[in-house]
């Protein structure tokens, strides 16, 4: 009669070296920082937009509550009504396309300008480019504000005041240190040879440029894309500088004259929460549409690969 023997399993105990277990508690601590940075960055936006979705009754308790209860919707409506009845001929829809109007068209210049200036600085050699584009950087150290005095005196004097040539115009002068910086270190990580064999098919200089370079440096572009575009749209010193006309004013203006409207009453942050909801949500959503391509720009323009 044959026998049948139960198989056995060997069971093999690794042991993990002291530098494996440094590496997991490494990670554990960088884990642990990120969380902690993460929500330090999420707490005041979820509180924002906890306080928007509230009643007047529900701002002042001793409870922290992130869920409203009720959750009041509304608040967003009213905030449109109110914004309509501010001051005379300013609407929330004309708020927005001023907005826009500004934004978009800061934006493209930033970035053609930059874009421009950047190829210049990577691919042509002329004498003096290293110091030139070492100037260039340290104009990043000189305040904004040293600047206003001086600008504000120049758009006096050509009669510009009180129009959106001043938010709009220098864009085209790449007044962006740092974009250029990002978009020369990208140019300079794309081998000459593409260049090269462009230019013995017949292409000219503007081509290899235009055809060529700017596609292949796609996501330096979404990059400063997001940055220009929530430069501009969060905007406030410029347009209270050389607005007056309420019909123009972006909504960064706005929401200052929305607030003042409501300092007439008890404190209604509800509102304000709301308002200010509003003004992030197309940053955000621009950004959540262009992260990857914003990280890859990143990370590859602050290097030269």
């Amino acid at each position: 009669m044959a026998t049948t023997t139960a198989p056995t399993t060997d069971r093999v105990f690794v042991e993990t070296t002291p530098a494996e277990r440094t590496g997991t508690l490494h990670r554990i601590i960088v884990y642990a920082l990120l969380v902690l940075c993460a929500a330090l960055v999420l707490i005041p936006f979820l509180w924002m937009l906890s306080t928007s979705l509230k009643t007047q009754d529900q701002l002042f308790t001793r409870e922290i509550n992130f869920i409203p209860n009720p959750i009041v919707p509304e608040n967003y409506i009213r905030v449109w009504e109110r914004l309509n009845s501010i001051k005379p001929g300013m609407t929330f829809t004309r708020i927005i396309g001023n907005t826009l109007f500004i934004t978009v068209l800061a934006m493209f210049g930033e970035i053609f300008s930059a874009s421009l200036v950047a190829y210049g600085f990577a691919r042509f050699r002329w004498r003096g480019r290293n110091l030139v584009f070492a100037i260039m950087l340290a104009t990043i150290m000189i305040p904004g504000i040293v600047t206003r005095v001086p600008g504000f005196l120049i758009w006096k004097e050509l009669g510009l005041l009180d129009t959106y040539d001043p938010l709009t115009w220098p864009s085209l002068f790449a007044w962006g240190p740092l974009y250029v910086f990002l978009m020369r270190q990208f140019f300079l990580s794309i081998p000459r040879d593409i260049e090269e064999a462009a230019i013995m098919d017949g292409a000219n200089v503007a081509q290899v440029y235009w055809y060529i370079m700017l596609p292949l440096i796609r996501p330096i572009l979404l990059a400063i894309a997001v940055l220009s575009f929530q430069g501009n749209w969060n905007n406030f010193q410029g347009p209270l500088l050389y607005l007056s006309t309420p019909e123009k004013f972006p909504l960064a203006l706005a929401m200052r004259f929305f607030d003042q409207s409501l300092s007439k009453e008890a404190p209604q942050w509800h509102y304000m929460m709301a308002l200010a909801t509003m003004m992030a949500a197309p940053v955000l959503l621009l950004y959540f549409l262009a992260q990857k391509q914003f990280i890859e720009g990143i990370n590859i323009g602050a290097v030269k690969g």
